[in-house]
């Protein structure tokens, strides 16, 4: 008989999961087989799958070591991309911190997820950083693998969050899901703004090119049209630009560069929807000025109550032509 025990990181997720990522090289009727023959249990009783895990959970399995051995497997996707190298911490500066979640500083340039397995994105980072303070090990990552919880473009900063473990990863994917988190950007663009406004429209997705059309109404297969709204408000205006901060009511890929040059304010380095013309005249540099400024959560929040009320926020790039 083998015992594991449920480590803080793993609260909250489902038996069933847990049980395939500890035993990678096990089939799934495998598994279920040995909880209905109660040869795996929890905290000594018969378990259904779906049943949620929690720190200090006993999981007893009731079979050869030899058995146990050959289940666990050894699947190279479950080691750390960089077990030894610490996180360059000056480059995603922690802005905030708790046991359950991280929120990050990213910079321009670096990948929020892996688009090719050669890629050093903010998980990777985020997970030597975690090693380097004991937080995970290699054991642990079989089971859970802290990671963000939504995405910026590679070129966009500012605030990202994380889970660190499965109940803070959860909860926040479940805020961001329910658009219950107001995501404040600041965007310098072309042209003078004087006023606030709400603008819609249509984002048509062509994934062969990475590129976004935004269109004021369906013209084809609705089902190929996502509907969506940015809310922005002037700043400040000086030298044919404005500093706007926008409100991301919907978040869809490129929805804020895309839509603000559909209606003539293209972000100001931007060089997939911008004005190349501006971009060359004002020395934009490589990067749209584009700042993920703000992350605000509900007042009530009956999980990670630490977070309830909270604004995380990100300092303003030092490159940015305007300043709040």
């Amino acid at each position: 008989m083998q015992e594991i025990t449920i480590q803080r990181q793993e609260d909250g997720m489902r038996l069933d999961q847990y049980l395939k990522r500890y035993f990678s090289a096990a089939e799934n009727g495998f598994l279920f087989k040995m909880l209905r023959k109660k040869n795996i249990t929890l905290n000594g009783k018969r378990a259904e799958g779906a049943a949620r895990l929690r720190e200090g959970d006993i999981i007893r399995c009731f079979f050869s070591e030899e058995t146990f051995a050959k289940m666990r497997g050894s699947r190279s996707e479950d080691r750390p991309a960089h077990d030894a190298r610490p996180a360059p911490l000056h480059m995603l500066p922690v802005l905030y911190e708790d046991e359950d979640v991280i929120f990050l500083n990213k910079p321009a340039g670096v990948l929020s997820q892996k688009a090719a397995s050669s890629d050093i994105s903010v998980n990777e980072y985020l997970i030597s950083y975690l090693q380097s303070k004991g937080a995970v090990t290699h054991d642990s990552l079989r089971t859970f693998r802290p990671a963000v919880c939504h995405r910026l473009d590679r070129n966009t900063t500012g605030v990202i969050a994380a889970g660190k473990t499965a109940a803070g990863a959860r909860t926040l994917s479940a805020l961001l899901r329910g658009r219950q988190l107001q995501k404040i950007y600041l965007a310098v663009v072309a042209g003078e703004i004087r006023a606030p406004q709400t603008v819609k429209g249509y984002l048509h997705k062509n994934e062969k090119e990475n590129l976004v059309e935004i269109l004021s109404e369906v013209k084809g297969k609705k089902e190929d049209f996502v509907p969506i709204e940015t809310r922005y408000e002037p700043l400040m205006s000086r030298d044919g630009l404005t500093l706007l901060a926008v409100d991301l009511i919907t978040g869809k890929t490129h929805q804020i560069r895309a839509h603000l040059a559909s209606i003539g304010h293209p972000v100001l380095g931007d060089h997939k929807y911008g004005n190349p013309e501006m971009n060359r005249k004002l020395h934009a540099g490589r990067y749209q000025q584009l700042h993920a400024w703000r992350l605000k959560f509900p007042e009530e929040m009956t999980e990670l109550p630490a977070l309830a009320g909270r604004c995380i926020e990100a300092p303003v790039p030092h490159n940015f032509k305007l300043q709040p």
